[in-house]
C-alpha cells in the first residue's frame, strides 16, 4: 500500500484516500473536472494551439512566486515533498495553458456576441419578490389580502414568509430565465409589472409560494449576461467534446 500520510504509526494509503473521496461525494466531481481538463487539452492540441517556451516559463515563475518559492532549491524541495517530478510539473503548467487558450477561443467576445444575437430572449430578466408559507389556506388568504393592498407585500413577507428572504421583505431580485421552476417561469415572465401570482405549490404541497413582479428588463449584453453565456458556451462545447471520446470509469 502506498502511504499518503502517517498518523503516529498508522498509514493512510491511496486506497483509503480514494474510498474517503467516494463516500464523501467528492470523487465524482474531481474525476469530472479532470476529464474536462483532459478533453480541453486534447482539443487544444488538435486545433493547432501552440505554446511558446517563454509562456511556459512565465507561468512556472508565476507559480513559484505565488507559492513563495524564490530559489531553485526551494522549488525542488517543494516538488520533492509532493512527490512530483519536474517533468510532471511542466506537464501541469503546459496543460493549464492549453486549457486557458482553448477556452479563450471557445468563449471569445465574438462567440459571446453571436450567441447573444441568436438567443437574446433567454436573457430577458425580471425582478421579483416572493412569500413562502406552509399552508394552502394561509397562502390564499394572503393573496386575497394583497390583491386589496399590494403595497403591503414586503410587510406580509416579513411577517409570514418562512424563508430567508423574509428579512428583505421577500425580495429575490433580478432573475434570468431558467432560475425559476418550469411551471412557474412562464407565468411569471409573461406577467405585467405589479402582477401578483400564485399560490404555487411545492412538489409535495407542503409549501406554497406567492410572487410579485416588480420590474421587467429586456436582454442586454452586460457583464452578468456575458459571464452566463461564457458558462453556457463552455458547457455545450465540453459536452460535444465528450461525445468524441471513449470515457470509461475504472
Amino acid at each position: 500500500m502506498t502511504a499518503i500520510v502517517r498518523v503516529d504509526d498508522e498509514d493512510i494509503g491511496v486506497d483509503e484516500f480514494i474510498r474517503a473521496l467516494k463516500l464523501s461525494g467528492q470523487f465524482e466531481g474531481l474525476i469530472e473536472q479532470m476529464v474536462r481538463d483532459k478533453l480541453t487539452v486534447h482539443a487544444a492540441k488538435k486545433a493547432g494551439i501552440t505554446l511558446a517556451q517563454e509562456e511556459v516559463q512565465e507561468r512556472a515563475d508565476q507559480f513559484r512566486r505565488v507559492q513563495g518559492l524564490h530559489r531553485a532549491a526551494d522549488m525542488n524541495h517543494y516538488l520533492d515533498a509532493l512527490g512530483v517530478t519536474l517533468d510532471e510539473f511542466e506537464v501541469f503548467i503546459t496543460d493549464s495553458l492549453y486549457q486557458e487558450k482553448m477556452m479563450a477561443r471557445v468563449c471569445s467576445d465574438a462567440a459571446v456576441q453571436e450567441y447573444f444575437k441568436l438567443n437574446s430572449p433567454k436573457f430577458d430578466s425580471i425582478e421579483v419578490s416572493h412569500i413562502v408559507v406552509d399552508g394552502e389556506g394561509k397562502a390564499k388568504e394572503l393573496v386575497s389580502f394583497l390583491q386589496d393592498d399590494p403595497d403591503s407585500f414586503a410587510d406580509m413577507a416579513r411577517e409570514h414568509s418562512v424563508v430567508d428572504t423574509r428579512e428583505q421583505g421577500g425580495v429575490i431580485g433580478k432573475v434570468l430565465r431558467g432560475a425559476l421552476k418550469t411551471e412557474v417561469e412562464a407565468k411569471v415572465f409573461n406577467a405585467a409589472v405589479g402582477d401578483l401570482l400564485g399560490p404555487f405549490p411545492s412538489a409535495d404541497r407542503t409549501f406554497f409560494e406567492i410572487f410579485l413582479v416588480s420590474a421587467k428588463h429586456n436582454a442586454t449584453l452586460d457583464g452578468e449576461v456575458a459571464s452566463e453565456i461564457r458558462r453556457m458556451l463552455r458547457e455545450e462545447w465540453l459536452m460535444a467534446r465528450a461525445q468524441e471520446h471513449v470515457i470509461e470509469a475504472r
